[in-house]
């Protein structure tokens, strides 16, 4: 962790494993901020992807940065140190707390330039033709339902909802491996 890590090293990270390990037909999956580093990757190499998966997720546009898509009464995250965010408790997206207990135990802060760097897109995403977008609507509204209400009626897009929060992971495994598989 160093204060040098944003956006751009997340979507280099992903780009270099499809490069180094020779991948393509990738069905590329993103959850929550993953949404953007998906966008980033898939921009960055089209040829490569089959489909891509918002998991609950940020679908950006050019410009965009994480912070821009958070409501004005969303509570302002706060600071681990001097360079990283803390992460949200899980008990923060309506988790159980059994679910969120989990959750905490596997989250680490998250470095402050990931939310504030804007993407910079080339129009490579717009080559993917197969995208999905998964909304978990427990409790609704959530910060992803302007993601949910903008891409339902667009053809383009395959969209199905969960009745579960945003750790739908924890809470529907078998449900999310169902819709994944369908992406393929």
């Amino acid at each position: 962790m160093n204060p040098g890590i944003n956006l751009d090293t997340h979507i280099a990270d992903v780009a270099n494993v499809f490069e180094f390990e020779e991948l393509s037909d990738v069905v590329l999956v993103g959850h929550s901020y993953g949404g953007i580093v998906i966008t980033g990757v898939a921009d960055r190499s089209p040829d490569k992807i089959r489909s891509m998966v918002y998991l609950d997720a940020f679908v950006p546009q050019n410009g965009n940065a994480l912070i821009n898509f958070l409501p004005p009464d969303h509570p302002p995250p706060a600071a681990a140190s001097e360079y990283t965010l803390a992460p949200l408790p899980g008990r923060f997206f309506g988790a159980s707390p059994d679910v969120a207990a989990i959750v905490d135990a596997h989250t680490t802060p998250m470095p402050t330039a990931c939310f504030l760097q804007t993407l910079k897109l080339t129009g490579g995403v717009d080559r993917i033709k197969k995208k999905t977008y998964t909304y978990c609507n427990k409790p609704t509204p959530t910060t992803f339902t302007q993601f949910y209400d903008k891409l339902k009626d667009d053809w383009g897009w395959t969209v199905h909802t969960l009745p579960c929060t945003h750790v739908v992971q924890i809470e529907m495994p078998n449900e999310l491996t169902a819709l994944l598989l369908q992406a393929i």
